[in-house]
C-alpha cells in the first residue's frame, strides 16, 4: 500500500499515563503504524511515563502484548523491534513535582525539536502536570500539549479546568483532541463539501430535509461503571463527538484551512444552535438506560445490573436530540443526534437526507419514495461514503429501484488504513491545529448542553426509558423523528 506523507520532524513523545488503557490500546499501536509507515522522523523519542517502578524491558513486554492483539495482522517483527528503540520508560508521579527535574533532564532543552505532552490521565491532573512541566521549563514555545476528554463535566468545572491550564501554556500549544474529527472520512465530507461544485450548492435548506448523526457501540459500560455512572451519554458523547461532527455538516466554507479559519466557522455553528427552553427539552429530547438483553447473540446484564452502578441510577445511556440551527442555510432543516450504548451494532456515520422532487412524474410506490436522495458518510466500522438515488429497473416498464454509488477510501484509493488516533498525533508533531477544538468552541458546546443536564436531573419522576440491550434504543426515539415525517436511515 502507498503512503503519501513525508516524516515528521524531530519530537519527543513524552504520554503521561504511560502503562494506562488508552495508551496501551490506542496510542503506542498508532505510532507504531506510523512508524512502520515511515512517516516518524528518525530522531523521534517516545518516552512513557507511569508511577510503577518498572524496568525498560518489562516495560516493552507488556507494551508487546497489548500490542499484538491491538495491531493484529499489520504487526511485523522486526518493524516492532525498530519501533521498540525508539521507546524509554521513567518512573514519574504525575502529582509530584519532585519527579519533575528527572524528566526535563531526559527530555533537555533542544529549542529545534518538538515535545509533546500528552496527557492520558484523570483530567483532576491536568493542572498540576501543567504545573510541575513548566516549573521545570517543560511549557517553552516548542512544547505541546494534547489534552484527552472529559474536560470538565458542565461549564463551570471546564472553565476551571482550561484557567488552570492557561496559566501555564499559550492557547496555540493546547490540543484538544476529539478522535472522530482524524477519521479520513470526516475529512473527505469538508474535501466533497468544498472541493466539487456538485454538492456545496446543494448543501441548505432549500435541499436538504434532515440530517442524522449516529454513534452506537454494541459494548456496555464494562468495568468503567464508577466513571460512567457520573458522566452518562450527554456529557460523554453529545458535547464533544456528535457537536464536532455537526460542526462539519454545517460550517461555512472557510477561506483556507488554516485553523483558525476552520475553527472560526465551526464556532459560528456552535453559537447559531437554538438554545433549550425547559419546555424543548421534553420535546426535543430522549434519554434511554439499557436492560438485559442480547447482544450479537450473546446474552448481556441490564445497566443498572454493571459492576459500580448504584441501585435506581438515572444516568443516561442513550440520548437523541433534536437540534436546530438558527441562520439563514439551515433554518428550518432538523439535526438529529443520537448515540448509545448496548445498541444493534457498532455504527458512526452521518445521513444527509435531500428533498423529493417538486413534481413526481412516476407512477408505483418508488415513484414517490420520500427521500430517494441520501448521502451516507460511514465512520465506524469501515469509512465510506455512499450516495443513494432512484434508476430505472432494465425491462420494457418504468420501475424505478433504489440503488447507490459506493465510495471506500481505501480501496478506491489503494493506500494504507491509518487509525484516527495515528493521523492527530502526527498532526500535533507537526503542528496542525486544524482537528482539535479551540476554548471557545468547547464553551459554546457546553452552554447548549448545560440546560438539558440541568432538566434531566431535575426530573427525578421522569427516569431515562428503557430499551432491550440490542435494539436500536427506546421507541421514544423513533417517536422523535416521526413527529416530522421521517426515521432513523436503518428503519427506512
Amino acid at each position: 500500500m502507498e503512503t503519501r506523507s513525508t516524516p515528521t520532524p524531530a519530537f519527543d513523545m513524552v504520554l503521561f499515563g504511560g502503562a494506562g488503557d488508552l495508551v496501551m490500546r490506542k496510542l503506542l499501536p498508532s505510532l507504531y503504524q506510523a512508524h512502520a509507515a515511515g512517516l516518524l522522523n528518525e530522531q523521534g523519542r517516545i518516552l512513557a511515563l507511569g508511577r510503577k517502578d518498572l524496568s525498560r524491558d518489562d516495560y516493552l513486554a507488556s507494551v508487546e502484548k497489548q500490542s499484538r492483539i491491538h495491531i493484529k495482522a499489520h504487526f511485523d517483527d522486526a518493524a516492532w523491534q525498530s519501533f521498540c528503540s525508539r521507546i524509554d520508560y521513567l518512573r514519574v508521579d504525575a502529582s509530584q513535582a519532585a519527579d519533575f527535574p528527572a524528566l526535563a533532564a531526559k527530555v533537555g532543552d533542544d529549542a529545534g525539536k518538538v515535545v509533546v505532552c500528552y496527557l492520558a490521565t484523570a483530567p483532576n491532573l491536568f493542572a498540576g502536570i501543567c504545573e510541575n512541566l513548566a516549573a521545570v521549563g517543560l511549557n517553552r514555545p516548542n512544547v505541546r500539549v494534547v489534552l484527552e476528554k472529559p474536560l470538565g463535566t458542565d461549564l463551570a468545572s471546564s472553565n476551571e479546568i482550561n484557567d488552570d491550564v492557561a496559566r501555564f501554556f499559550q492557547e496555540e500549544q493546547l490540543y484538544r483532541i476529539d478522535h472522530y474529527l482524524g477519521k479520513e472520512s470526516v475529512q473527505n465530507l469538508m474535501a466533497i463539501r468544498f472541493a466539487n461544485a456538485l454538492f456545496e450548492p446543494l448543501w441548505r435548506r432549500e435541499w436538504i430535509h434532515d440530517v442524522q448523526i449516529t454513534i452506537s457501540e454494541e459494548l456496555g459500560v464494562g468495568s468503567r461503571g464508577d466513571f460512567y455512572d457520573g458522566t452518562g451519554a450527554l456529557r460523554d458523547m453529545v458535547q464533544n463527538h456528535l457537536l464536532q461532527l455537526l460542526c462539519i455538516v454545517a460550517m461555512e466554507p472557510p477561506a483556507n484551512l488554516e485553523a483558525d479559519a476552520v475553527r472560526d466557522e465551526k464556532l459560528k455553528v456552535l453559537k447559531a444552535l437554538r438554545p433549550f427552553a425547559e419546555q424543548d427539552v421534553a420535546a426535543k429530547t430522549v434519554r434511554g438506560q439499557y436492560k438485559a438483553g442480547a447482544v450479537g447473540g450473546q446474552p448481556v446484564v441490564g445497566y443498572q445490573q454493571e459492576n459500580g452502578i448504584p441501585a435506581g441510577s438515572q444516568t443516561e445511556t442513550f440520548v437523541a436530540i433534536k437540534a436546530e440551527i438558527d441562520n439563514w442555510r439551515w433554518a428550518g432543516v432538523p439535526f438529529f443526534l443520537r448515540t448509545g450504548k448496548r445498541m444493534q451494532e457498532r455504527l458512526a456515520e452521518i445521513v444527509i437526507n435531500f428533498r423529493d422532487v417538486p413534481h413526481q412524474v412516476f407512477s408505483g410506490p418508488l415513484g414517490g419514495s420520500h427521500h430517494a436522495n441520501r448521502l451516507v458518510i460511514r465512520l465506524q466500522p469501515e469509512e465510506s461514503i455512499r450516495l443513494y438515488f432512484l434508476a430505472k429497473e432494465p425491462g420494457d416498464t418504468m420501475r424505478l429501484q433504489p440503488t447507490y454509488l459506493d465510495l471506500d477510501f481505501y480501496k478506491a484509493f489503494k493506500v494504507r488504513r491509518a487509525d484516527a488516533y495515528e493521523r492527530l498525533l502526527l498532526d500535533v508533531i507537526r503542528g496542525k491545529l486544524a482537528l482539535f477544538m479551540r476554548r471557545d468552541e468547547l464553551i459554546e458546546a457546553w452552554r447548549w448542553v448545560e440546560p438539558i443536564m440541568d432538566t434531566w436531573a431535575a426530573s427525578t419522576n421522569n427516569p431515562p426509558k428503557q430499551y432491550t440491550a440490542g435494539s436500536w434504543g427506546p421507541a421514544a426515539s423513533s417517536a422523535l423523528l416521526s413527529r416530522d415525517g421521517i426515521s432513523w436511515h436503518e428503519e427506512c
